[in-house]
This record gives structure tokens, sequence and C-alpha cells, in this order.
């Protein structure tokens, strides 16, 4: 297997921390980005023998999320493999959360900080020789799905509160503030942004898989990494809910057998699609779940709103459009 440089959000727990694990035994570097210096030391005292660095950064700072880019750039090394993996729900909140810059929490980390990450950073990505993005969205996106069915379906409107920027409660705008449907917008996002990454390296004439995936409802033994910022509001709700989903029901994925598919989509050499592609990891029958090419929901398949999304999105944080697609941005000093 060819050796990569895989840089992945959210690396510190769940998926991400079960994903990390796998590649370093496989031999990849890695670049995984925390949010303070304890996050990081406990993940290099997981991983004690791995090509890894785990620079600090907070995705709820886009000033935060700058520096990290700048440094990267400035270090120069090519990124194979971009996964954008970090999440954040803080369900059953009555109120919104708000960023460093004022954006609801959800939105900003979810969505605003990685399409920041995504566009400083793709000088380093296009600099390798098969360049890879992985977008880890959710089903709950798709209001046709078991997970979107449940309270309110996910939806962006005309992106009247995107286009607000800080302090609209809702991508739409118009929404009162929702916790759990806030969480599904973001995914949607996650999906609607793959697509315009694909469609945008495509006008310039640069073939690079964009893969988006969705793990399925993964639930860790115990407590830790299951609904993590929301247990506050509910804990023995939530208890009961991971409960009957994980082992009466059986329709729920374990942390390291989806961190296995996010390695594989890291890092698979067999991964050569170009453009846009969504797989999903589907229940189809108690305990059996399959991971297949699907496609998402119909609000996801829109392009224009796909375009709008990320021209809104790039003018929020503070870059244009095509930042990092233009031979004026900062481009790499040296390769492998």
């Amino acid at each position: 297997m060819q050796r990569r440089h895989i840089l992945i959000t959210g690396a510190s727990s769940g998926i991400g921390l079960a994903a990390v694990q796998q590649l370093a035994r496989a031999g990849h570097r890695l670049t995984m980005p925390c949010r303070h210096q304890a996050r990081a030391e406990g993940l290099a005292a997981v991983l004690p023998d791995a090509d890894a660095s785990t620079p600090l950064a907070d995705l709820a700072n886009l000033a935060s999320v700058e520096q990290l880019a700048t440094g990267l750039l400035h270090d120069g090394t090519p990124i194979d493999t971009l996964v954008l993996n970090a999440g954040l729900q803080y369900s059953g909140a009555r109120q919104p959360r708000w960023s460093a810059q004022g954006f609801e929490l959800t939105l900003a980390v979810n969505h605003l900080a990685h399409q920041a990450l995504l566009q400083r950073l793709l000088p380093l990505l296009l600099a390798s020789r098969q360049p890879r993005v992985v977008v880890t969205a959710s089903e709950v996106h798709d209001p046709t799905t078991p997970g979107g069915r449940v309270g309110k379906p996910a939806g962006l409107g005309n992106l009247e509160g995107l286009c607000q920027g800080p302090g609209a409660p809702m991508v739409d705008g118009h929404s009162p503030f929702n916790a759990e449907k806030a969480y599904k917008d973001s995914k949607l996002c996650n999906l609607l942004m793959a697509r315009a990454l694909a469609a945008r390296l495509g006008r310039h004439q640069r073939q690079v898989p964009v893969l988006a995936w969705s793990p399925g409802l993964v639930i860790p033994r115990g407590s830790d990494g299951f609904f993590r910022y929301s247990r506050e509001h509910n804990p023995m709700g939530q208890a009961l809910f991971a409960l009957l989903a994980r082992d009466v029901l059986r329709v729920s994925e374990s942390p390291d057998r989806a961190g296995a598919l996010l390695a594989s989509l890291a890092a698979d050499p067999d991964e050569r699609a170009t453009g846009f592609v969504y797989r999903s990891n589907r229940v189809v029958g108690p305990g059996r779940l399959q991971f297949d090419d699907r496609e998402p929901s119909t609000e996801a398949q829109d392009d224009e709103l796909a375009e709008q999304l990320w021209q809104l999105s790039a003018s929020q944080v503070q870059l244009d459009a095509d930042h990092g697609l233009s031979s004026t941005d900062t481009a790499p000093n040296r390769s492998h």
C-alpha cells in the first residue's frame, strides 16, 4: 500500500480515533489537529510510535483555522488525503451556542471551519500525486431515512440565515432554533460542499475524488463519545436510546468498524473514483449494515444550491470562492 500523508479532523475520539489507530498501524503519516493541548497529548499517547503531528486548532474559531493552515502551507508538505471528519452536536439544547465569530456553533464547526480549512489547504492537496478528499456526513441529512424522519427534517431554504451570517440561529433564516435540525442541516451542508468542490475542481481540470460518506448510527460501549455534547440535557434518555439501538434493535455501528470504513476511504489504493461519490453505511437487517454507493437526498443533489452554499460560505469565512485553485494562491515550497 502506498504510504500517504493524511490530515484528519476529529481524530481524538470516536470514529476518527478508531481510523487513525488503523492508519498509524498501516504506516501512514498523520496530521491530526486538536482543539487543545490535553487532547493533543492524549492522542500522542495513544499513538506513541506513529509518524504523526498534533497541531492545535479550534474549529470554533476561524482565526485558529487560518493559523493552522498558514503553518501547514509554510511547511509545504503535500497532503494526499484531507479528511473532514470532526462533528459537533448539542442535542436537546434550547438556545443556540456561538463560535468565536458569532456563527451558530454546529454550523461553524461542522461546515464553515471545514470549508475554510479545505480551501486554504487546496494548494497542498493538489500538490499530491493522488489527492483525495473525504467528508464525513450523516444519513440524517435525508428526510426519507430512518434518522432523517425523527424530528424536524433537514432543509436549508434559500440560505437566508447564512446570508445574514453571525447571529443567525439557523441556516434557513426563518426556523426557530432547533439543535437537532441544526445538526441535520450541517450534514446537508457537508454533502453540498463536497458536491460543489468536485464540480469546481472539474471546471479547473482537476480530477480529484471527493468521497462523502455516512457512517450510520455509531454508538460505543459506555457513554464516552456518544452525544457527548448533549448528555447534560437528558443523560438517562441518551443512555436508554443507546441501549435500545445498539443492543435491542441492533441498528447501530461500532466505532471500530466505522473507523475501518473511514481508514479505507482515506487510504485504500482502490479508491480511484473521480468527482463526487456518496456512500452510506445503511441498515439492511438486525445487526447487519451494508456500505455502498447511494444517492443522497434530493436537496443534496441540487447543484445550484451547492454552488450558492459554496460561494456564501466562502464569503463568510472571508475567502474568494476560487481560493486555493488560483496560481496566485500560496503554493507548497517543497514536495515529498
